[in-house]
Formats: structure tokens, sequence, C-alpha cells
């Protein structure tokens, strides 16, 4: 599985860094930052970053996805959105 997380998109409600570690509070941009992702291409965003989701990590960043209250962030599992 893998997050993309579009930092445009981002808002600054934090509710996904209350989810999720992978992901971090950046008070300075009012922007949330996801802490080991890469720049991506992904078509949906200006700012997308990417990111490998250890299997560990998966159901924390499902939950911080669906908490996301603009939709800047989602989960895939190879080609498929799952959340």
């Amino acid at each position: 599985m893998r997050i993309e997380y579009d930092r445009d998109t981002c808002i600054g409600m934090f509710q996904c860094t209350a989810e999720w570690e992978g992901l971090v509070e950046d008070n300075d941009a009012g922007k949330a930052v996801l802490t080991d992702g890469e720049a991506s291409d992904a078509d949906w965003g200006a700012d997308v970053r990417v990111q490998e989701l250890p299997s560990e990590a998966e159901l924390d960043a499902k939950f911080a996805a669906r908490s996301c209250p603009v939709d800047a962030i989602r989960i895939y599992d190879g080609d498929e959105r799952v959340v």
C-alpha cells in the first residue's frame, strides 16, 4: 500500500497528525508534512508526496486519510484507491 498526500489541498486542521505519526504538523506553513514522502507526479494535485506504507502503518494511515476534511490524503493498494 502507499499513501499520497497533496500538501496544496491541506488546510491545516491537523486531524491526520493525531491519527498517524507519519504525518506531522508544520505550524509555520499551516500544513501537515508527510515525513518520509517523496515528490510525485500524481495527476490529482500540484504538490503531491508519496510513500510506501509498511504493513504496521496501514491502519493508522487509513484513519488519517479518513479524518482529512478536504480529501488531501489518499491510500492505494496497487492502482486501486482504498481510501
